[in-house]
């Protein structure tokens, strides 16, 4: 490999900026050579063809997902994109780098997009609204055009401050593929007992509950603005989805979210499943989290007598 497309390689895996300069035609093409890595994960999927399944891979499947949905509904979302309570330092950056095990970039990328898509909810400018670019733009190919590869930093101002999270930031792909060996060895170490393998681990765990939880995470960005029903009448399109919430650890309390994001539990009400936040008061009784910021009592005074639900 020449040295110039060494010096390429290398600024992609330090996420440059090199896309701020494009056009705007440029900007809202989609990169498919760059894309690449997140098409080989979903092809890597059909490694279960050869691998096959075993109760051990399905059940460690299932918990790579729920573990890594939390970090990023409880940590990507509620806390860096929303502030939604307060944490020291030290368990920031855990929280930052327990994120990046999603493998859907570093959280200021992530801030950065959802505070743009709040300010912006459902209009032209809004970067994944299925009302304006179609519900498959908004669910997966969105965050493949080159603008969106970049951040918007100007939305990400007060965490910037934060060196280390500018480093991580830069190699965020790297707990990620970390936690894709994690798999393998955990399945080379503890499968021979329970009848799988570090391949069937690395498959299971991996490639094909990565591949569920990217699109369990995208359903909020599409479906929930598409499906459900609006208890407050927000700016937007924005719904209530018990399904996608269940399946999101509380995401799909969606038109609540939008009514007040602020608040760290988007189920307004114990009827609404929000496990996220349960996690979160978990996290708070063992003092590793604090402050959890409520739901106003004027936000709840703001729903139609009539009902519960309006559509």
């Amino acid at each position: 490999m020449t040295a110039a497309p060494l010096r390429t390689f290398w600024a992609w895996l330090c996420n440059d900026d090199r896309y701020d300069s494009l056009s705007a035609p440029d900007k809202g093409a989609i990169d498919w050579l760059r894309s690449i890595p997140f098409w080989l994960i979903h092809l890597a999927c059909l490694g279960a063809v050869w691998t096959g399944v075993s109760r051990a891979a399905l059940l460690f499947a299932v918990a790579s997902y729920f573990t890594r949905m939390f970090f990023i509904t409880a940590f990507y979302h509620r806390y860096f994109a929303h502030r939604s309570y307060r944490a020291s330092r030290l368990v920031r950056l855990v929280f930052a780098v327990l994120g990046c095990t999603a493998g859907q970039r570093g959280p200021l990328w992530w801030a950065a997009h959802h505070r743009l898509h709040h300010q912006q909810s459902d209009t032209p400018s809004d970067p994944h609204s299925p009302a304006h670019r179609g519900v498959v733009f908004a669910h997966a190919l969105w965050f493949l055009t080159r603008e969106n590869f970049s951040s918007p930093k100007q939305y990400v101002k007060d965490w910037r401050r934060y060196p280390e999270l500018v480093m991580l930031e830069r190699y965020d792909w790297v707990p990620f593929v970390l936690f894709g060996v994690f798999c393998y060895a955990m399945g080379e170490w503890f499968g021979p007992a329970h009848g799988t393998s570090g391949a069937q681990s690395l498959v299971w765990g991996f490639f094909i509950s990565t591949t569920a939880l990217y699109h369990a995470t995208y359903t909020i960005n599409s479906l929930a603005h598409m499906f459900g029903s609006r208890r407050f009448d927000t700016n937007d399109n924005s719904r209530n989805n018990l399904w996608l919430a269940l399946l999101t650890l509380g995401e799909g309390w969606h038109n609540n979210h939008h009514r007040y994001p602020a608040s760290a539990r988007q189920g307004f009400y114990w009827w609404e499943v929000d496990v996220s936040y349960w996690l979160l008061r978990l996290l708070s009784a063992c003092a590793l989290i604090r402050e959890l910021r409520p739901v106003p009592a004027s936000v709840l005074a703001d729903i139609p007598s009539s009902g519960r639900t309006r559509r």
